[in-house]
């Protein structure tokens, strides 16, 4: 997916708010794709998110979005119990995750079926994927979009 256009998008967010890629024209993006709401690695991933908010908005002059196929009203839930300061899209079709390329088979308790992998990317002004990270460490990865994000605009 890097250094191809970001796919165009037109979903709720917790608030029922519809956004589109065409919103953040000229912005830059962090557009995190995550499983679902409440687990263990997506709340400490959104939570993580959270706190660096302000330094990827300041310091990297990045947008966070993340997207999972959770409803928008388990997305208003998981905002307001973990206090997330950011947009969270439903994707309930996983149209958009998938044409991502984060729907992808999956393992769990033996068995194979299709489901959300972890990944985020980075969307430059121009709608551009400058990078995609797969299978992130949730309570590690916005310290290395701040410092990727201040790499890229550098060049």
């Amino acid at each position: 997916m890097q250094n191809k256009p970001a796919p165009d998008f037109n979903l709720s967010d917790q608030d029922g708010v519809n956004h589109s890629l065409s919103d953040y024209s000229g912005k830059w993006v962090v557009l995190y794709v995550y499983p679902r709401d409440n687990t263990p690695g997506c709340t400490k991933e959104a939570c993580n998110f959270r706190d660096e908010r302000d330094v990827i908005a300041q310091e990297g002059n990045a947008t966070v979005i993340g997207v999972s196929k959770d409803s928008v009203a388990s997305h208003k839930k998981f905002a307001a119990k973990h206090h997330l300061n950011f947009t969270l899209l439903s994707d309930p079709d996983h149209e958009l995750i998938e044409a991502l390329g984060a729907w992808k088979p999956k393992k769990f308790m033996g068995r194979e079926m299709m489901g959300t992998h972890r990944n985020t990317y980075i969307i430059d002004p121009h709608g551009t994927i400058a990078k995609e990270y797969l299978g992130v460490n949730p309570a590690t990865h916005a310290k290395q979009i701040i410092d990727d994000l201040k790499s890229l605009q550098a060049k």
